[in-house]
């Protein structure tokens, strides 16, 4: 039931709002992204709202999800209608009293590494290969039996199946692995007034042609960046960004006002996340020779590390980064959303946020990066051994979904090559928004630098 209704879900949690087509002129150089002022809150009741709170107030009735639900992991160690519920759900109660059960931001942005969830490390094992809209309709004719529509229980849950009959269809990926944050947002904007957020079911937007997949990238970056996203667009109020995830079930811009109100102790949480350290033994002396060669070939763009780190915030231009541009072009191809956002809610009051596209991505800072795999902002690379090596890329590859285990010396995802696509755990680079091409900068080094660069990486 999980994969069945909610794996399509997660996507919004992390909502890259619209694509932009604003005319601008390619660069040349990386450009500086200025710092943005943020909200303060409160850590602790960031957790404490990210992980039971109601900022989606609609789902599968509380009686009806246990059906087809098993017993989840106690990791979040919740309490009450919570208890036993797997960590990315929440149940909470809709505006009409009924307890239902909604995805909540962990399902995007959290896995299971090593036996333990951590909170804040991207999912790369969302499986979007199929239309879910037939189980949606399944629970809504389920639910109408007996009382009919005008029972609790489906007037608590329609906001929701109203939403997943809509998107469900536009959001199959060829593979699993990947994220549809872009399509998600663009499909919801599009049944949404920009003002109001009231839905409706003819959509008031022309929708994007092509579904672009993203990685989801690891919260605990978000610390150092002034921007938001991996083309750096989302500027202004990192709070309003984060709790657009509203926007799968919102009924109108009052209760998006009542669930912003909770987001800066969000971000305040997101902020004091810390990467997992190394499980394993790092060789030192290498890490070092590592760290030397990091300073003189990859600070420039990615910052350094330690006592006296420091980040740039760089925007990359694709003429220079050279990556599958697809994510970044697609933001330029489609005006109306960008529009939609920039003169929505979410520009409004003391604490706007907006959308502003940029032609190339950000380099991201590298906390942790050996935990991040696969790479890239497609995740079209399996390990770090060939994001530094471009010519070991493979153009077919097929990890475990069922059984992961990752390799602790490249780092990353055991995986194998193959002759062809294949099958959905197979991830194929020849598909457009799914080139591995690009950074290539770890050419430049010999075997021994790259080994050696790799094994500072692990101390981040």
């Amino acid at each position: 039931m999980k994969k069945i209704i909610y794996n399509v879900i997660g996507l919004v949690l992390l909502i890259v709002l619209g694509t932009a087509a604003i005319d601008l002129p390619d660069p040349e150089e990386p450009v500086y992204i200025p710092a943005s002022k943020q909200r303060v809150g409160d850590a602790a009741k960031g957790y404490q709202y990210l992980i039971t709170g109601d900022y989606i107030r609609s789902g599968i009735p509380f009686s009806l999800f246990g059906m087809g639900m098993p017993k989840g992991k106690d990791d979040l160690k919740r309490t009450g209608k919570n208890a036993g519920l797997p960590y990315d759900y929440t149940a909470v109660q809709a505006p009409n009293g009924e307890w239902v059960v909604a995805p909540n931001c962990l399902q995007c942005h959290a896995q299971e590494f090593n036996g333990q969830v951590i909170v804040g490390m991207g999912n790369s094992f969302s499986d979007y290969t199929q239309n879910r809209v037939s189980v949606a309709l399944m629970t809504e004719n389920l639910l109408k039996q007996g009382k009919g529509a005008d029972s609790a229980r489906y007037q608590a849950a329609k906001p929701f199946l109203t939403s997943i009959k809509t998107i469900a269809p536009h959001l199959v990926t060829p593979g699993q692995g990947v994220n549809l944050a872009d399509a998600l947002a663009a499909l919801l904007v599009a049944h949404r007034d920009p003002t109001t957020l009231r839905w409706t079911d003819k959509p008031i937007l022309d929708l994007p042609n092509e579904i672009v997949p993203t990685d989801v990238p690891a919260w605990w970056l978000l610390r150092k960046k002034n921007a938001m996203f991996y083309n750096g667009f989302g500027r202004g109020d990192f709070a309003r960004f984060l709790m657009a995830s509203n926007l799968l079930t919102v009924s109108d811009s009052a209760e998006a006002k009542d669930v912003d109100r909770h987001f800066p102790d969000v971000l305040a949480y997101i902020y004091s996340i810390r990467p997992p350290k190394f499980p394993a033994a790092i060789d030192q002396p290498l890490a070092a020779k590592g760290e030397a060669i990091f300073k003189q070939h990859c600070s420039t763009c990615h910052g350094t590390y330690g006592k006296q780190e420091s980040y740039p915030n760089l925007l990359i231009p694709a003429s220079i980064i050279q990556t599958d541009s697809l994510l970044s072009t697609s933001n330029y191809s489609s005006p109306q959303f960008v529009n939609w956002f920039n003169q929505s809610w979410f520009t409004s009051g003391d604490h706007p946020a907006k959308l502003s596209p940029f032609r190339g991505y950000i380099a991201p800072p590298l906390d942790g990066v050996w935990a991040t795999a696969p790479y890239l902002h497609n995740g079209s690379v399996p390990d770090l051994e060939t994001l530094l090596n471009s010519k070991k890329r493979p153009t077919f590859w097929k990890r475990d979904f069922n059984k992961p285990s990752y390799q602790y010396d490249v780092p990353g995802w055991t995986w194998e090559a193959k002759d062809a696509a294949g099958n959905k755990s197979v991830y194929n680079t020849t598909l457009p928004g799914y080139r591995n091409t690009g950074h290539y900068f770890g050419d430049r080094l010999n075997d021994n630098e790259r080994k050696a660069v790799i094994e500072y990486l692990k101390t981040l």
